[in-house]
């Protein structure tokens, strides 16, 4: 028996939810995202039910976590470069397990669909596989997740959008999510030219399912604002500018935003202070 058949399932998925965001090790976390994903998809949990989320996900002592401006700036050439790459990338695969899941479980006062609980359980399930495969190459590579540090800017933006799903869905899925679009191929591009064709093609895989994840906040950030007769890139517009300080900044990979629905009007907007 796997790890992931070794955990039972909860009666409702919002408590999977939780259950998954109060799990610390990077492991178990995962094998309860990939086993509750799949109880779910086959009707093992069939209830959606309430559940309270916690306003930090459990986390394990390493690694050391740093604001986003005391990080170091990552070099890909040696090992050592790639290994940071690798290890930046995997700490915001694990984050994205926890921002899936709490946007599962946090918002179930919204008058939902079942259709919006499966698609941010199957986003659950993919971001629980990319770190598993990360963990492994970066075991591969003779390092471990948690051996450098990381930033938390990630559940930072979590915790300013709690209060609404809609900020939710404008931060994390179309603003860095969709910020994970432009950057990916250049930084597998930059491990191919290292001769790491392993690593590179990991990021590869990672980049086409991230389109279908940024797809999904799109669509149903369209849907939640036709429910309040709100207009979509107005709303965005406002929402980035109350919670992340400015526009999504260019270079845009204009070819994978629209693959995910994403036209270049609702995100290359010229913000001033004056709402010009």
């Amino acid at each position: 028996m796997s790890l992931i058949d070794a955990v039972d399932p909860p009666a409702s998925l919002t408590e999977a939810a939780r259950l998954v965001l109060l799990n610390a090790e990077p492991g178990a976390k995962c094998a309860a995202s990939r086993r509750f994903a799949r109880a779910w998809q086959t009707g093992e949990i069939a209830a959606i039910g309430h559940a309270t989320m916690p306003d930090r996900p459990a986390r394990p002592s390493r690694p050391l976590l740093l604001p986003p401006r005391d990080m170091k700036r990552r070099r890909v050439g040696g090992l050592k470069g790639r290994v940071a790459l690798l290890h930046a990338v995997a700490h915001i695969e694990l984050n994205a397990v926890d921002l899936a899941w709490d946007i599962v479980g946090r918002f179930t006062h919204e008058a939902l669909p079942r259709a919006f609980f499966d698609d941010w359980v199957a986003v659950a399930d993919d971001e629980a596989r990319h770190f598993e495969l990360l963990s492994a190459r970066l075991a591969a590579l003779g390092a471990c997740y948690g051996e450098l540090p990381a930033h938390d800017g990630l559940w930072q933006s979590a915790q300013k959008t709690a209060y609404d799903l809609l900020a939710r869905l404008a931060i994390v899925p179309l603003v860095l999510e969709a910020r994970g679009l432009d950057v990916t191929p250049a930084m597998a591009a930059s491990l191919r030219a290292a001769g790491d064709e392993a690593s590179a093609a990991l990021l590869d895989i990672i980049y086409a399912e991230e389109i279908g994840h940024v797809a999904a906040g799109r669509h149903w950030f369209e849907a939640l604002c036709a429910v309040r007769g709100l207009d979509p890139a107005a709303s965005f517009r406002d929402l980035v500018s109350q919670h992340h300080g400015g526009p999504p900044k260019p270079p845009f990979n204009h070819a994978a935003r629209a693959q995910a629905g994403l036209a270049p009007g609702f995100y290359e907007m010229r913000w001033a202070s004056t709402g010009d």
